[in-house]
């Protein structure tokens, strides 16, 4: 008999203790519970009951897993990605599956586990490999890209595979009768939701998001997603369908994102908890007495699925370097390969030592895939000399557009900002040369006639290859901290002397980009706040002079660089410089207006040399109205103009005369 609350804290202990250890050693935290659940479980030191309630209490961690994936499913994003999606993860999904189970049924299982096996090897790690690519600044490079678009498939593979399972564990059915029901089950219920539920669903959450209650929120999403699970669990199906379509259903309204705010607690405290349990099913005296054949299976099956990615990203004209990229990438078990096994196990599909070994290899796959994935470069140029030739022939191709440049600019990154940024080089007769990673975008810029070259910035040949000895200047235009860091390390280390000015989302992080050595940091939020501000200080009649000063004694606090400039623009005398500014100016119709019940195209504003830029009337919803429109009381004429003609333009609207200069 098991006292409750010592079992939580031993729990609780154990969790915190674990998690930070692996924490501090870049591991996944998922690792740690596996760690706890074998540890504490019943085939070593027997402190947490392998019960059936403790069971179904982490059967939850899946239907949250399964919710959030459902909540990231985007139809938009799925049709962007297709042919990498369904080309690349469909076939990836198909030949694994049949090669595993053909392998599975080879060594004695029946088909049934053969499929379960089968299913749990195909998938990777959406987590880890993620997590990875993002911190190696590589989701937006080649194989970064393939790697995003193979795993989502695998994610949508998942549901059709949770609805399989159940059907395979009904031992005295006809099994071909019983996966077809399954699915025309699954069909109809995600039509009617569908249908009628994505009319039903936005309307209720209006509703409850109309009570400001955070926790009636929460509640609320609680409710909808146990509601789902409970519908697809009666109708046959499986708790993490019915946690998948409400996350879809969910993603559809504009909560989505506090809804993943809120949720999240919830869904990493049971994710935890279920891989505790997967951690207690395995018995650590079968995986030592078997530990050749789990080390053998281990090296096999990484072997076996990076030679499966490599060979289709291979086959549809990618390169071999990146084809190798890939399959090192999704070379291991993911989430999902143990949401299989455990509900393979819970239908009596699999279990004994075959149970053992898959869950044992799979288990240490993830433990290696961190450092497999750190390496998949290395790997890919010893494994395809053409990959390092291709690289090298990239790094020259950079250096001999970069060697004739001398006091020249080097933008890492040519998205939106840095083609701005370019203009205005060009305008001002400066040369430069950028560096991106997308090979579409750089394709499209070099034909346009623009100095862009393929090249990953955060590596010191490129750098070094763009010029950055002699370069006057270097500007890092995408907003991405951990990749700044990494191009201000190389610089600082090898050209000190070259001046970085790095763009950022926010202020945050300014000081902390200065002290690792960059000029200036440009914080978008700050800017845009401050173009925000000008527009409206001169839509309110403030001087231009005036809104100017106020700007550059803003940027002046804020920038080093600007300190000492832009004096002379604002230190003019007022009254002289404003008979020469142009300025906005808006005029209000008031009671007896010469202007009211009059047509602008009437009165004829253009000669007096000011330009019409909107006619508002209150109360309208900010609808414009024509020159042809009747004005009346309170109506709202935006002018743009030199003082003088504004002031006529003002005294032909109000009165019907003009102002003596």
């Amino acid at each position: 008999m098991f006292d409750t609350l010592p079992l939580i804290l031993i729990l609780l202990i154990s969790s915190v203790l674990a998690v930070a250890l692996f924490r501090a050693f870049r591991l996944p935290a998922m690792l740690a519970y596996f760690l706890v659940g074998l540890t504490l479980g019943p085939h070593t030191f027997g402190l947490l009951p392998d019960t059936e309630a403790n069971r179904e209490i982490a059967e939850f961690g899946i239907v949250f897993l399964m919710f959030s994936i459902g909540l990231e499913f985007s139809l938009p994003q799925l049709y962007a990605m297709r042919k990498k999606v369904l080309g690349l993860g469909g076939a990836q999904v198909a030949i694994t599956l049949a090669l595993a189970m053909g392998v599975a049924k080879l060594a004695g299982l029946n088909w049934p586990a053969a499929f379960v096996v089968g299913t749990a090897l195909t998938m990777s790690s959406t987590a880890i490999v993620s997590k990875i690519l993002a911190e190696r600044i590589d989701l937006n490079s080649r194989h970064g890209r393939l790697s995003i678009g193979v795993l989502l498939f695998q994610d949508i593979a998942v549901v059709p595979i949770l609805v399989l399972i159940p059907a395979l564990g009904m031992a005295d059915a006809n099994l071909i009768d019983v996966l077809g029901i399954a699915m025309l089950k699954a069909a109809a219920m995600l039509l009617f939701l569908f249908t009628i539920g994505k009319w039903l669903i936005n309307p209720w959450f209006n509703l409850v998001a109309s009570q400001r209650s955070r926790e009636l929120f929460v509640m609320n999403v609680l409710m909808v997603t146990l509601l789902l699970a409970f519908a697809t669990k009666m109708a046959g199906l499986s708790y993490a369908l019915g946690a998948f379509i409400a996350g879809m259903l969910i993603s559809e309204t504009k909560y989505r994102y506090q809804v993943e705010s809120d949720i999240s607690p919830f869904r990493d405290i049971l994710l935890g908890l279920f891989f505790i349990s997967v951690g207690m099913l395995l018995d650590i005296q079968q995986i030592v007495n078997n530990i050749g054949l789990v080390l053998l299976i281990l090296v096999a099956f990484i072997f076996f699925k990076a030679a499966i990615v490599a060979i289709v990203v291979r086959f549809v004209k990618y390169e071999a370097g990146v084809a190798i990229r890939t399959g090192v990438i999704l070379a291991q078990a993911g989430e999902f390969s143990f949401v299989i096994l455990a509900l393979g196990a819970d239908q009596n599909l699999i279990s004994g030592q075959a149970l053992q070994l898959i869950l044992a290899a799979s288990l240490l796959s993830m433990v290696l895939a961190p450092i497999l994935i750190q390496y998949n470069g290395r790997i890919a140029r010893k494994l395809a000399s053409s990959y390092s030739r291709n690289s090298g022939q990239i790094v020259q191709e950079i250096e001999d557009a970069g060697k004739p440049l001398q006091d020249h600019v080097i933008i890492c990154g040519y998205g939106r900002s840095g083609q701005y940024l370019g203009r205005f080089l060009r305008e001002e007769n400066i040369p430069y040369i950028a560096l991106d990673i997308d090979p579409s975008r750089v394709l499209e810029a070099a034909a346009a006639g623009e100095t862009v070259m393929f090249g990953d910035a955060a590596r010191r040949v490129v750098l070094e290859a763009a010029g950055g000895a002699r370069a006057k200047a270097l500007v890092i235009s995408y907003a991405d901290n951990r990749a700044a860091m990494k191009i201000l390390h190389i610089v600082q280390e090898n050209y000190p002397q070259l001046p970085v000015i790095v763009r950022t989302v926010d202020d945050s992080n300014m000081e902390t980009l200065r002290a690792a050595g960059a000029a200036e940091v440009v914080p978008e939020i700050l800017e845009g706040s401050l173009m925000l501000a000008s527009h409206a200080l001169m839509l309110l009649g403030v001087p231009l002079n005036r809104v100017v000063k106020r700007i550059r004694l803003f940027r002046e606090e804020r920038y080093k660089l600007f300190k000492g400039y832009f004096h002379g623009i604002s230190d003019v005398e007022e009254v002289s410089l404003e008979k020469q500014q142009v300025r906005l100016h808006s005029v209000i119709i008031s009671a007896g207006a010469y202007a009211i019940g009059r047509r602008l195209a009437e009165i004829q504003l253009d000669s007096f040399e000011v330009e019409i830029k909107s006619i508002r009337r209150p109360n309208s919803n900010g609808a414009q109205l024509s020159l042809e429109s009747p004005l009346a009381e309170g109506d709202v004429i935006v002018l743009l103009g030199q003082p003088t003609g504004l002031t006529n333009a003002q005294n032909a609207l109000l009165t019907g005369r003009i102002a003596t200069k």
